[in-house]
């Protein structure tokens, strides 16, 4: 069994907001896979489902980002999972927008809701980083961090969100390579081939071979007047 967790903060004021992009990603997957309604427990909402053959739990933690960790560190308890099971969706400063990391373990980077969770179930667990960008002075995160995502963000977020959802399977069998492949697929496709050859440049003619003029120069004034 696996626990994907999704961060962020509830109510409609925070729903479009930078920092609920984890949540945005789990209620992707839900929809996407046919998951049970969402239903309140473990101080959050979850949703169960089935994604490549493992039984899959889905989080939204309610207690606000700082406290995220005592609804994670409640649901691992009760279904008596480990770490290792767990996958956190969380916004990434540190990676521009648009991109997607899978980590294992290491520190919360100053990310609250991970810091968190560092409390309740120490630092082994996977994440799903994704990148929102920075807003260039560190006096400035609390503001972009709760701010929507601008109309211009919403392509770019509409293709993560939905990679995700397609790797969603991949990440449950614990393979995040083609899990970051998926969201690859969606963010940056392949040109489709046109399976037309580049033209070929027409070859030059032959330049014509010289032939050497062998006239004495009076042979070849008479010549010229004859011409």
């Amino acid at each position: 069994m696996r626990l994907f967790v999704g961060l962020g903060n509830p109510g409609g004021k925070y729903a479009g907001n930078r920092h609920n992009i984890g949540f945005m990603a789990v209620e992707r997957i839900a929809e996407d896979h046919g998951f049970a309604p969402w239903r309140s427990k473990f101080q959050g909402k979850v949703s169960e489902g089935v994604l490549g053959g493992e039984k899959v739990i889905l989080l939204k933690p309610e207690t606000f980002m700082n406290l995220s960790g005592q609804s994670v560190g409640e649901a691992m308890r009760f279904y008596k999972l480990d770490p290792a099971d767990v996958v956190v969706f969380h916004d990434e400063l540190d990676l521009a927008p648009g991109k997607v990391r899978v980590k294992t373990g290491g520190g919360h980077a100053g990310h609250n809701g991970l810091r968190s969770i560092h409390q309740h179930i120490g630092a082994e667990y996977d994440r799903v980083r994704m990148g929102i960008g920075h807003p260039g002075h560190k006096d400035r995160v609390a503001g972009y961090v709760l701010s929507d995502f601008a109309k211009a963000d919403q392509n770019w977020l509409d293709d993560v969100i939905r990679g995700c959802s397609d790797g969603a399977p991949e990440l449950a069998r614990g393979d995040g390579g083609k899990f970051s492949n998926a969201v690859a697929l969606r963010v940056a496709p392949p040109r489709p081939s046109t399976g037309k050859k580049a033209p070929t440049k027409p070859k030059a003619p032959p330049a014509p071979e010289k032939t050497t003029d062998t006239r004495s120069p009076f042979e070849r004034l008479r010549d010229k007047f004859k011409s």
